[in-house]
């Protein structure tokens, strides 16, 4: 399996990270890159005692024989990126593309403000503004950016080349599929297409180098800020099942719903997932936190797993059983 891409498949929040960091680790890749928007999308990872919030780097820094890789489709906050490699101890194997382009205060603080913030519920970071600036052709890109020299690489170049020696490449997607500026709820969407497709596209990798392709659902739905999302619960009702979430990047609460398959399906099917995975089981069903065995799986906790497959034709072979890199079922032969 020489390339894997892991997505969202609802608003993001769905436990990406975590996967990301179990394939790093067990998978072995020689590099893990990352695609999506920019650090509007973050990602926590709980490693042992440390927890980790990952907003620029690949979450699949936990492998420290990975290269990690952020790919020209992405826009940096430079700031954000350099402490990360520092914090993360990644210096020395951390790269990306030449053609990233820069997030600057003024693009911050375009986000902060006006529709963005108020109506759409921008994250604040910048990535809207940039993105922007980058479609009008006037963006900085990393390739200008001194601070940055010492990191810059051929991101598509480094990828396609470990895959003609056989090597595995891990993509990392960030938010969700029906964040999507193409196919999710606009205006309540990202500035970029985080399909499957987007995200090879932002590092270059073409669709006939893609192996497998896992769409990563969380159990329950919840989306941070504002837009629409089916069957929403009352916040009291959410605190009550014990879904009540933060948001990674801004910590505001997580509004939350019943598991959509009209939502899930509409995923597979604009990814061409060929796995799946569900991640915090063990909020929905307590009895299975912290299995590795399905199992040892509850006779419920089955049904659900087994429900999904059927509706949604495709297998699912990654269950995420508790905070921990290593609370996994992993069913893949």
């Amino acid at each position: 399996m020489p390339s894997t891409v892991v997505i969202g498949g609802f608003f993001g929040d769905e436990g990406k990270g975590k996967i990301i960091s179990y394939l790093a680790i067990h998978d072995k890749p020689t590099i893990v890159v990352r695609g999506g928007a920019g650090p509007n999308a973050g990602h926590t990872i709980k490693d042992g005692e440390k927890t980790y919030k990952v907003r620029m780097l690949p979450s699949g820094f936990l492998n420290k024989d990975a290269r990690v890789m952020v790919g020209p489709g992405v826009v940096v906050n430079p700031d954000v990126l350099l402490n990360e490699i520092n914090d993360f101890g990644v210096d020395g194997r951390a790269y990306l593309d030449n053609n990233c382009g820069i997030i600057e205060q003024s693009h911050r603080d375009a986000d902060s403000k006006g529709q963005l913030k108020e109506k759409i519920g921008s994250t604040g970071s910048g990535t809207g503004p940039a993105n922007a600036e980058r479609a009008m052709r006037t963006l900085k890109l990393a390739k200008e950016i001194d601070n940055l020299t010492q990191y810059l690489i051929d991101v598509p170049l480094e990828i396609n080349s470990a895959l003609d020696r056989g090597e595995n490449v891990l993509i990392e997607g960030t938010q969700g599929t029906h964040l999507s500026l193409w196919h999710g709820t606009y205006p309540f969407v990202t500035t970029k297409d985080v399909t499957a497709s987007g995200i090879c596209a932002d590092v270059g990798v073409g669709p006939k180098r893609v192996d497998e392709v896992i769409v990563v659902f969380k159990s329950y739905l919840t989306r941070v800020g504002t837009g629409p999302m089916p069957g929403e619960l009352d916040p009291s009702e959410t605190s009550k099942k014990g879904w009540e979430e933060f948001g990674t990047v801004t910590g505001r609460l997580r509004r939350a719903a019943e598991f959509d398959f009209d939502l899930a399906k509409r995923a597979v099917m604009l990814s061409s997932a060929t796995q799946i995975s569900i991640t915090k089981l063990d909020v929905r069903f307590p009895n299975c936190a912290g299995v590795t065995s399905y199992n040892d799986l509850d006779d419920d906790a089955r049904s659900f797993i087994k429900n999904i497959e059927t509706k949604l034709g495709v297998t699912v072979t990654l269950i995420g059983t508790g905070p921990h890199v290593d609370d996994v079922i992993d069913l893949r032969t």
